[in-house]
């Protein structure tokens, strides 16, 4: 695929209601990527959601939304309404219905002039309320969200309730045929028994809404996989049951006229097993539920209103109508809403939720503030930079839950046995039953049905389907709450594999706040006017070391000059020119690039760099002017985090642009042996490679733009989330607060997960493995087939919600345990 090409691909999310087993995921799946336009599709069971590529050139969100409809599911959607202001005749309300029609996400808008209203239902997973406001504004009216008829309810709550209730019912009209059932063993045959629940009417009128009312739904899932050429769970229930059901109808039928009165009917089968597949249903429900908790844990730290200044009034308004570029004004103690700028105050920052940092962070003018960090102290009114999905908060979520949706490369297993799973099972079963019937007990139709209804009942790819995907979420779910962002499943399973942790320097290691240490002036010009030629041809990098060498500058109160010439020469240095005269700051390569005689520093530098500090070459017009040094702090948390990875046995090298003296210095004050110093920008992927090329599975460590090549030719790119966008757009895991021991805890937290899944996909084969046989010999009664077939989906979720419990690592001195 051409790059191109490429870029005219969209991306879009649905969440996907009526699923009920991997194989209804699958033939969504399969069924999406036969359409042309769309170049993946990837379906997930426990988030009950989907991610689909395509190309909007050939297929549109309108024709997938219809394809899921027609393979028998359906599609998420918002409905809400927002009151028009500005509108004055027809042609307002059309223009504003064509703008909202083709905002992405948008399915359907209507605009009421009449009413000064319009209604909007669109994919929340693509579009939020502040976009649509804010395109009516762009078309030069105002939008105001009715709150009233936003009462969203999460249609996961909604369905459990309705759940719910079908099992109540449903176990209320079961009790009397289990109690019926019961009494037929010898040892319970004391109990007493109303002799109306032995009449076979009785118990048919008791068992017909449960088959037809409760479990209808059962058969709306099998006619709708069958018609399109698939099977899933529902087919196993709707056959096991209906077998059931009609074989117990023909018996009472033909007891008609006759005195027949202990007749062998299995009523209580059909129904207590929809009772129970219900009841497994319900748990099971609720515990996918537990396991999207991080997504709604991070929602919750968001402010739900905000305090703006517009058209000189203070007013309070939802946190989904404030607008990029909007004033807000937030008193001590309250939530920062968005992200932004500070006008006026000054303040302490508690930023906890983003950084792991308990102690608060002092504000002041032009800094940047955090949506959902707290405000301790002072009064701040600060200017709105991103709102909406734009927020720090709404990348983080937004990480998880395509971390969550996505599929790790160990589900492809699950994946291909569950697409052909149901149609053996019915094999398996109809073989069973033809044994039993011809062979085992020759003409007993009903021990043969038995049977069979058990073969099919304990038989269920939802445990096999729900393995791996509840893992990768709760997993996933648990680190985002721990500071470390997965951008996928595959990456969630990579890391466990990691043997060699390469490190940057600058950032990473240290604090990458370097402090200015020394200067030597060899040109004949005061301290004062070199420092000043530095300093303002080093205000224009945006290196740490160069803002270093800035900042010691301006504490000595000189001033800087205008600079007319700059160019930034990665791995070398810097080239400015500076009232007309030509300034060289960098390494000896630079120097010796550019003829410049420094045969006289090799001692000054060598004594400079033992000691640790990262020693530049000045030259001013053609000739050696000095040195200026600064000196990096290592992180407080370095030494600790290189220990664990060394008692995980793995191997830990560093890497640098900085010489090879202050790299050792460091790299022995940290423990690591191996250091790579003087690399290139460009040369770090080459370092990577080169150790990938030893068989090494490589995890790449960095915060900078010059690390961003590194980290995506890396098995496993990490970012610091203290570092640039542009590094952690190009990792794969992102480290929220730059804490070097969540490189071990997302390698133990991998290697946890991986072990779950493993476990998961283990119990969910050896149910069906051992259940099966055991079911056809005829040592299963089709009731226990159905509580052991509810109980393999429900411990498969309780299983992987284990990883919710994993504790955090406790601070920065002793043991971590993750």
């Amino acid at each position: 695929m051409t790059e191109a090409k490429a870029k005219e691909l969209k991306e879009t999310n649905y969440q996907i209601t009526g699923m009920t087993c991997a194989a209804c995921a699958n033939r969504i799946e399969k069924g999406l990527k036969k359409m042309e336009g769309i170049k993946d599709a990837n379906v997930n069971l426990a988030l009950e959601s989907s991610k689909i590529v395509y190309d909007p050139n050939i297929v549109s969100e309108d024709d997938f939304q219809k394809k899921i409809k027609g393979l028998g599911y359906d599609v998420v959607l918002e409905k809400r309404e927002f009151v028009i202001t500005g509108m004055t005749c027809a042609a307002c309300a059309n223009r504003i219905e064509k703008g909202l029609n083709k905002l992405e996400g948008v399915s359907k808008a209507s605009v009421n002039l009449a009413l000064e209203n319009a209604t909007v239902e669109y994919n929340p997973s693509l579009v939020s309320t502040q976009e649509i406001v804010g395109r009516v504004q762009k078309l030069g009216y105002n939008a105001i969200s009715k709150e009233e008829n936003a009462d969203h309810v999460d249609y996961r709550e909604k369905e459990i309730k309705r759940q719910q209730t079908k099992f109540i019912i449903s176990a209320i009209l079961s009790i009397p045929l289990l109690w019926a059932m019961v009494i037929h063993f010898s040892f319970t045959s004391f109990i007493y028994l109303p002799e109306a629940l032995m009449n076979p009417w009785v118990q048919l009128a008791l068992a017909t809404p449960v088959q037809f009312i409760i479990g209808w739904q059962f058969y709306v899932g099998a006619y709708k996989a069958l018609r399109n050429k698939s099977a899933n769970m529902d087919v196993l229930v709707a056959l096991g049951t209906s077998a059931a059901y009609f074989y117990s109808l023909y018996v009472t039928i033909k007891s008609i006229g006759t005195h027949a009165h202990m007749l062998e009917l299995y009523y209580e089968t059909s129904a207590i097993l929809i009772t129970l597949i219900l009841l497994g249903k319900l748990f099971e429900a609720r515990a996918k539920g537990r396991s999207s908790e991080a997504i709604k844990k991070l929602m919750g730290l968001q402010a739900k209103t905000a305090t703006v200044v517009k058209d000189g009034v203070e007013k309070e308004i939802p946190l989904e109508e404030v607008l990029v570029g909007d004033i807000v004004y937030i008193k001590p103690g309250e939530k920062v809403p968005v992200d932004g700028e500070i006008l006026e105050g000054r303040s302490a920052l508690d930023e906890s939720m983003l950084t792991g940092e308990s102690v608060p962070v002092d504000k002041k003018i032009g800094d940047s503030v955090i949506g959902a960090t707290v405000n301790k102290n002072g009064f701040l009114k600060i200017k709105a930079t991103k709102v909406g999905r734009d927020t720090a908060l709404a990348q983080i979520i937004k990480v998880v839950e395509e971390a969550q949706g996505s599929k790790a490369p160990i589900q492809r297993l699950a994946d291909q046995i569950s697409g052909i799973f149901v149609p053996i099972v019915v094999g398996i079963a109809v073989v069973t039953f033809l044994i039993w019937f011809i062979w085992v007990s020759p003409g007993e139709f009903a021990e043969a049905l038995e049977k069979l209804i058990a073969v099919l009942v304990i038989a269920c790819p939802c445990a096999l389907g729900l393995a791996t995907p509840t893992s990768i979420m709760a997993g996933s779910g648990r680190a985002a709450e721990i500071g470390i962002l997965f951008k996928g499943g595959e990456h969630l399973e990579g890391t466990h594999q990691i043997d060699t942790v390469v490190l940057d320097k600058t950032g990473t290691v240290t604090k990458g706040t370097p402090q200015l240490t020394d200067v030597i002036v060899d040109a004949k010009m005061s301290e004062t006017e070199f420092l000043s030629l530095i300093g303002s041809a080093e205000n224009q990098s945006e290196h740490p070391l160069a803002q270093a060498i800035v900042q010691g500058i301006k504490e000595k109160e000189i001033a800087l000059k205008e600079v007319q010439e700059f160019e930034a020469i990665p791995g070398y240095g810097i080239k400015a020119t500076v009232e007309d005269k030509t300034i060289l700051i960098g390494t000896r390569r630079l120097m010796n690039r550019e003829n410049i005689d420094i045969a006289d520093t090799t001692t000054t530098m060598e004594q400079l760099e033992d000691n640790g500090k990262t020693a530049m070459l000045v030259a001013i017009d053609g000739t050696y002017a000095g040195i200026i040094a600064v000196a990096d702090t290592i992180k407080e948390t370095s030494k600790e985090a290189i220990r664990r990875l060394k008692d995980l046995n793995i191997d830990v090298v560093m890497i640098t642009g900085d010489n090879s003296r202050t790299a050792t210095s460091i790299g022995r004050e940290v423990g690591i042996d191996r250091v790579i110093a003087e690399v290139l920008p460009e040369g770090k992927a080459e370092e990577v490679k080169k150790l990938q090329s030893e068989g090494r599975k490589v995890a790449m460590v960095g915060d900078g733009i010059n690390d961003a090549p590194a980290l995506a030719v890396a098995d496993i790119g990490m970012a610091l989330g203290t570092g640039t966008d542009v590094a952690m757009e190009a990792a794969d895991i992102t480290l929220i607060s730059g804490d070097l021991n969540n490189i071990a805890d997302a390698i133990l937290m991998s290697k946890k997960t991986i072990r779950n899944i493993k476990q998961n996909l283990f119990w969910a084969f050896a149910y069906n493995v051992i259940g099966i046989p055991i079911a056809a010999v005829g040592l299963l009664a089709p009731w226990l087939a159905g509580a052991a077939m509810a109980f393999s989906s429900v411990s498969v979720v309780l299983n992987a919600l284990r990883l919710q419990r994993v504790k955090r690592a406790r601070g920065n001195k002793g043991s971590r345990q993750i």
